[in-house]
């Protein structure tokens, strides 16, 4: 057997030795291993992030579903034409969205003029991925404000300034009150965005010389300071009222005073049972008690309230009608007129504003301490023009003229004197003629002068009227006179019953609060039909305050506490 020595070894050896090297060389400057480990990192990072983008867009689909759940519930809840709880309506639409369980809060913050809505929501969503990292959660978080302001604001005042108020403090408590109001509302207002208006009301509404003239009136009289007008009831059923639609105006006339019914003539000088008392005539001659055009003149609001006077009867349904007349957009070319006339501010230009208006709000304050008292009004063909009444122009009597329908005493006579009925068969009804004459009473040839009925409601009570000159000439008995009486105050007059005047109420409340007029009413120590009248007009019952004494204030306080919390951002 071959054997190797060790002089044939050593080479071997050192061969092997350089081989190692040789091969450690190689292996060192080898490439092949650094791309699988950069392709191994690089698998490492896409995974990474492939479930970062999974995490994130799951967080992101929840997010944005959250969001936009927020914005459309916030949205819906601060709407002012809606009527439904604000937080209520955020609720119902997390609900439907099947994300109720995320809903983590809602806030209202509302007044008169503006609503806002906030609410906030946080979904959990857990990470596939992200926990590699260390993020174990990674929560879906939404917040939402929506705002709907009303930034101009038109304000009424419909006050009752009927003799009543005289009483118990009334109308000096509501002074306090109704001045306190003005201050609060307009000392927030610094952009003249807010107007307020006033409508005293008793048994009519005078509307003061300069709006008077701006409606197309009728028996037109020329009384100064008398500037009511009878409403037909025609004006209950719209909320427009133009200033082109006919009116025609109220008498100056005493129609619903009694009267001394005597056969025993009562002189026409008498102030008991003759002349005209002017607490009980429809519409008192006043340049204080008459509608205020809007305005925002703190000390001349203040001033016109101050000034007020209780006098008269009770007509809520004319005081609320006028408050919606001047309100609605059909006034707006009057308004116009009146500004371009220097009769009205230029800040008010463009109102009434439309009802549709969503950046305006109408606002009436309805106050009384009464009901509803039948409306009394003269006649047609008793308003103006030339009556049958005849006065001498020397002792102040009269006489009146009856061309048809005379007694069989009187023969053709056509002319009766009343102060001249004196003996005990004139007085018994017998018309015996002693007081019927072929002319008109003159007093020693003075003059006898023919009146106009406007000169007539000026100086003589209807009820005297129609006894003195009607039933004690006409009527031959106690019965005849009665009836002849009854007669003649009926022509002179038309009453309107409470239960007409209620209705008209309703309609016209109904009619503003159906376009979005916000109605306050204030109960003042009022009687159940009162408190009935205004607690219905009320927009709702929220709206609605019966008020005793110094509680009227606070009345005006919580409806002026909402409008002073005014932003004008807008």
């Amino acid at each position: 057997m071959y054997r190797m020595n060790s002089r044939t070894a050593w080479p071997r050896r050192a061969l092997g030795r350089g081989w190692k090297a040789l091969a450690l060389r190689r292996f060192r400057d080898a490439e092949d291993g650094n791309l699988i480990v950069f392709a191994f990192c690089l698998f490492v990072a896409m995974v990474m992030i492939g479930g970062l983008a999974v995490d994130v867009m799951r967080y992101e689909s929840v997010r944005t579903n959250l969001q936009n759940t927020l914005d459309r519930s916030t949205l819906a809840a601060a709407s002012l034409t809606q009527d439904l709880d604000a937080e209520d309506v955020v609720y119902d639409y997390f609900e439907k969205a099947g994300l109720l369980d995320y809903l983590t809060g809602v806030e209202v913050d509302e007044g008169i003029n503006y609503r806002e809505v906030t609410a906030d929501a946080t979904a959990a969503t857990k990470p596939f991925f992200l926990h590699l990292l260390g993020i174990d959660s990674f929560d879906a978080i939404g917040h939402s404000v929506a705002e709907q302001r009303i930034t101009n604001v038109e304000i009424m005042l419909v006050l009752d300034v009927s003799g009543s108020m005289g009483s118990n403090n009334r109308l000096t408590n509501l002074k306090s009150a109704a001045v306190e109001f003005v201050d609060t509302v307009l000392s927030s207002d610094g952009e003249d965005r807010i107007s307020i208006g006033l409508v005293p009301f008793n048994g009519q509404v005078n509307l003061g010389s300069t709006l008077r003239a701006r409606y197309s009136t009728t028996d037109n009289h020329g009384v100064a300071n008398v500037n009511c007008v009878d409403l037909p009831a025609s004006v209950y059923n719209s909320i427009a009222m133009p200033p082109s639609t006919s009116l025609p105006m109220t008498p100056y006339a005493d129609t619903y005073s009694s009267t001394n019914q005597s056969t025993t003539h009562t002189s026409p000088t008498s102030t008991d049972y003759a002349t005209v008392n002017s607490a009980n005539v429809w519409c008192p001659p006043s340049t204080v008690n008459i509608v205020r055009l809007p305005s925002n003149n703190m000390a001349t609001l203040k001033s016109q309230i101050n000034n007020l006077t209780a006098i008269g009867a009770t007509s809520i349904n004319a005081g609320m009608r006028w408050g919606t007349a001047l309100m609605d957009p059909g006034s707006r070319n009057m308004f116009t007129a009146l500004i371009g006339a220097n009769q009205m501010d230029s800040t008010w230009a463009g109102r009434p504003y439309d009802y549709t208006d969503d950046e305006s709000m109408k606002v009436i304050v309805l106050m009384t301490d009464g009901e509803h008292f039948k409306e009394e009004r003269v006649n047609a063909g008793y308003r103006t023009g030339l009556s049958p009444i005849y006065r001498s122009s020397g002792d102040g009597n009269y006489s009146v003229r009856f061309t048809s329908g005379r007694p069989t005493a009187a023969g053709t006579k056509e002319y009766w004197v009343p102060h001249l009925c004196t003996s005990n068969n004139c007085k018994n009804g017998s018309n015996t003629g002693e007081a019927w004459r072929a002319t008109a009473w003159t007093n020693n040839s003075t003059a006898a002068v023919q009146q106009t009925w406007v000169q007539v409601w000026n100086n003589l009570r209807a009820s005297y009227v129609a006894w003195n000159f009607y039933a004690r000439a006409l009527g031959s008995s106690s019965t005849t006179r009665t009836n002849t009486y009854n007669t003649w105050i009926a022509n002179f007059r038309t009453q309107t019953d409470t239960d007409d005047m209620d209705t008209q109420l309703d309609k016209i409340c109904d009619l503003a609060k159906a376009n979005s007029v916000t109605v306050y009413g204030i109960a003042f120590e009022a009687p159940s039909g009162g408190q009935a009248a205004i607690s219905n007009c009320a927009s709702s019952s929220a709206h609605y305050y019966n008020a005793t004494g110094l509680q009227i204030k606070s009345a005006f306080r919580s409806i002026a506490s909402n409008i002073s919390q005014l932003r004008l951002t807008q």
